[in-house]
């Protein structure tokens, strides 16, 4: 069963995809209204991070997800609540690679702070970022994961599909996929400013477009190039790019204000 197929016989699973995000949505803008603080915008703490990190990846992927959610709903057997379990797993992977980031970012902040400085080398390594975010748009490994979450037949499997610890496993194996196919996008929206709505929305249609667009090949190819121009202007031009929020100016330490 294709997607589009499966889309038209569970439009109930579709729906409610589409409508958490769209809550998800709601409850992001609320809690990150004034924060967005440009590259290197503070995380805050650790438990609040990942609440908003997991609600982020809701609002971001749910919608990329919701056609395989369909196909695998399609081929279950029972418990078709399972659902549930399916798109949770598939959120636990992508909240546990926040994590990881969040790790990953304090860490480089606490030994690198000065060098890493916007007007230091901070502007270079926001641009670095989205280069290699985009050299891994070109990838075979980038490629084979795509491939995956373009085709999700290749991931359900009969074995334990039909019941609630199936559908889990199923879930953590989508995430799992999907995030060796998006990682870099998202390491792409840390380098841009994590608490951007606009960002977040970039990152969310390019998201979209390469796994449920007509074209996939195209859409990763054009990705690639998106990244590449946005370090360019990032490097040359950093207060004429649309929505960036360059660290040090007046948005900048009103952003900072608002987290305290």
């Amino acid at each position: 069963m294709t997607p589009r197929e499966a889309a038209r016989e569970h439009p109930e699973v579709v729906a409610g995809m589409l409508a958490t995000a769209g809550l998800a949505w709601w409850l992001t803008a609320d809690r990150m209204a004034g924060m967005d603080a440009g590259p290197g915008t503070d995380l805050g703490a650790l438990g609040w991070f990942t609440g908003l990190w997991a609600v982020m990846m809701a609002a971001m992927m749910l919608p990329s997800l919701a056609p395989m959610a369909a196909v695998y709903t399609g081929q279950m057997r029972r418990e078709r609540s399972g659902v549930l379990l399916f798109a949770g797993g598939y959120l636990l992977v992508w909240s546990a690679a926040g994590i990881v980031a969040y790790a990953l970012f304090e860490l480089g902040k606490s030994l690198l702070a000065n060098t890493l400085a916007w007007h230091s080398g901070g502007r270079w390594l926001a641009a670095g970022v989205l280069v290699l975010a985009a050299l891994y748009q070109l990838t075979r490994y980038k490629r084979a994961f795509l491939l995956k979450c373009r085709s999700p037949s290749r991931l359900v499997r009969a074995t334990g599909r039909d019941s609630w610890p199936g559908a889990l496993v199923m879930g953590l194996r989508t995430g799992g996929a999907c995030l060796g196919c998006s990682w870099a996008l998202m390491a792409a929206l840390f380098a841009l400013g994590v608490m951007s709505l606009t960002w977040m929305a970039l990152i969310a249609g390019l998201v979209a477009l390469e796994k449920i667009g007509p074209w996939g090949r195209a859409a990763r190819v054009a990705t690639a190039g998106v990244l590449v121009v946005l370090a360019v202007a990032i490097l040359a031009l950093p207060h004429d790019v649309p929505g960036l929020v360059v660290p040090g100016s007046a948005g900048s330490m009103q952003a900072t204000k608002a987290m305290g």
